[in-house]
């Protein structure tokens, strides 16, 4: 049980008043237009999305299922950062694809992307998808809460979710994504400081780093220090297509839109930026920082395994980072541990709450219940939908109850394992069509339950691996999408020549740009990025000028300034004798 001090209750206070201030400051700014409240007015520099992407990927569920992979494999663990790695190709692949579409949502992105019906439909299933999707990763992160408190303070397991979930509700709704985009910039740089001062305490309580790789190989545990430890092509825990999965999926999925949730997150981020560079910049250093971050918390978890190696409950093994900092924190500091750990999850549950709020608010009830409303009536909606999430969360949240970790890959990996590819090919291929997109949503939602759950029950399929699992779906749902794409009509030429020339997709995208070429429409768009290249030039270098203008005027009205302090000589001929004299006169220029 952990108690607190009266300097512990401050931090945590303290920390809940600033962030709900920041809903209070910027209420203003979030009400201007659904813009501005669900993308903050689309002008940010790239280090806000960027520190936003950090924060958000750092949840409260996030050190439980990577502690649980480090204390069980060591160093492999380390691979599961790879998800971040699709990031690494998107910043400049789907991502400059994604921001020059201009749509706010993925949703959006399926009536700009495809025609007819079927976009329609896209759009619709995307929509309610995603709002359903964002009340189960509320509430998944909101039980992880709920299980750290009930360790910490002995609460009921719904406490933790309930009360702290509501708290940031209140900034998400108030101030929309303002609130929760300021709010994640101290809440990240929060978060990365008790990340490092946690490694340095464990290691310091298990002996050093020095210490801790001595006791892994008295423990007869030497391979928790080989991040290649593999025990086979495809059989044992860490086998060589586990690994070559887990790099593959990543990287190949950066050219792709959707292949990970996380995609649906960034999306939000990239539409925020300011420019095309300003996404691809918050994106890559985003993701750079979420690895560095994995690797600085690998040195506690491994200290926290050295020091309780006997552990075999995963529901408390999975708790080793939240532990190391309780237990090893002296009084006073235990307090500003757990202000950071409610920043960890403010950060995720405030984005999450305001991206569900947006696929309701924008493309349910505006594009198609009420394509009329005016900006006061999708923001009031995006409230309504805000408080709609976080109470959905609740539900889904109480049904996780102690297994966080378990339904990681599940939730966030396999029920998307058969749209991978179909959500890469909508990006370089132009025949991939909207049946086949839709199609291949569909089929995997009904294969996936069938492969993960209900076959190995009756024993119809065995007990599979996860990345067996992936491909196995991924090759099923394809047997479904291929043949509709094929037997049905491509995509109204005139959408997709729109589409290529605003956002110009890499890939097999021939005869749209031919297409393009004989409208003429490429050399209009380079003759028009030319002329914006040559305003912003011109403009960079007005703006420059006016800053040394206003340097020099500001230097020499200071210099202006030191001569009238200056006292002046004064040189007078003296009377009588012929001899010039001086003598010193304080003048005021008036």
């Amino acid at each position: 049980m952990v108690h607190f001090t009266g300097l512990d209750y401050f931090w945590v206070i303290a920390y809940i008043v600033l962030t709900i201030g920041s809903g209070v400051i910027f209420y203003r700014l979030g009400k201007r237009s659904s813009a501005d409240f669900f993308l903050a007015g689309r002008g940010l520099p790239w280090w806000l999305p960027a520190t936003s992407n950090f924060a958000t990927h750092t949840a409260t569920d996030t050190p439980m299922w990577f502690s649980g992979w480090v204390y069980r494999s060591g160093m492999y663990g380390l691979w599961g950062s790879l998800f971040a790695g699709w990031c690494a190709i998107s910043a400049w692949v789907s991502t400059r694809i994604f921001r020059r579409s201009l749509a706010g949502t993925q949703a959006e992105w399926q009536t700009l992307r495809f025609s007819g019906l079927p976009a329609e439909l896209m759009r619709g299933w995307m929509a309610g998808w995603q709002v359903v999707l964002n009340m189960f990763v509320a509430g998944w992160v909101g039980i992880a809460m709920g299980n750290v408190c009930q360790w910490a303070f002995g609460w009921p397991l719904w406490y933790g979710l309930v009360i702290f979930s509501s708290i940031c509700c209140i900034y998400a709704m108030t101030s929309g994504f303002w609130g929760v985009i300021i709010a994640d910039v101290q809440q990240g740089i929060t978060m990365l400081l008790t990340i490092v001062l946690v490694s340095v305490w464990a290691a310091i309580a298990a002996g050093g780093p020095k210490a801790i790789v001595v006791k892994i190989h008295a423990l007869n545990r030497p391979e928790m220090l080989n991040p290649f430890h593999l025990t086979g092509f495809a059989s044992g825990d860490y086998s060589f297509l586990w690994l070559l999965t887990l790099i593959v999926v990543p990287f190949f999925g950066g050219f792709g839109m959707a292949t990970h949730f996380d995609w649906f997150v960034e999306a939000q981020r990239v539409q925020s930026a300011k420019s095309v560079k300003a996404a691809s910049y918050s994106i890559w250093w985003g993701a750079a920082t979420v690895i560095v971050r994995n690797a600085i918390w690998m040195v506690a978890v491994l200290a926290f395994f050295v020091l309780n190696p006997d552990i075999t409950d995963s529901n408390q093994y999975q708790l080793a980072w939240f532990r190391m900092g309780f237990e090893y924190f002296p009084s006073g500091l235990v307090g500003f541990f757990f202000a950071a750990i409610l920043a960890i999850h403010f950060s995720t549950i405030s984005g999450i709450l305001n991206l569900g709020a947006m696929y309701g608010a924008r493309d349910l009830y505006h594009h198609y219940i009420n394509p009329k409303a005016s900006e006061k009536q999708i923001i009031r909606v995006g409230r309504i939908m805000t408080v709609v999430i976080m109470l959905g969360s609740f539900f889904f949240g109480m049904m996780i109850g102690k297994d966080v970790s378990q339904w990681l890959f599940f939730a966030l990996w396999l029920m998307i394992a058969g749209t991978w590819l179909p959500n890469i090919l909508q990006v370089i291929w132009w025949r991939f069509n909207g049946w086949g997109y839709l199609s291949a949503w569909i089929a995997n939602l009904g294969i996936c339950w069938l492969v993960v759950w209900i076959l190995p029950a009756f024993h119809v399929l065995p007990e599979l691996k996860d990345f067996q699992q992936f491909w196995i779906l991924m090759g099923a749902v394809a047997l479904i999408y291929f043949p509709v794409t094929f037997l049905t009509k491509p995509d109204d030429m005139d959408r997709l020549v729109k589409i290529y020339v605003q956002t110009r997709p890499i890939g097999f995208w021939g005869p749209v740009r031919r297409e393009a070429e004989r409208r003429g429409l490429l050399a209009k768009m380079e003759e028009i990025e030319l002329k914006a290249e040559r305003v912003a030039t011109h403009q960079m270098g007005a703006e420059g000028k006016r800053k040394s203008a206003k340097s020099e005027k500001k230097k020499n009205k200071g210099s202006a300034a030191r001569t009238e302090k200056r006292p002046v000589k004064k040189t007078v001929k003296m009377k009588g004798t012929g001899r010039k004299a001086s003598k010193t006169a304080e003048r005021r220029r008036s």
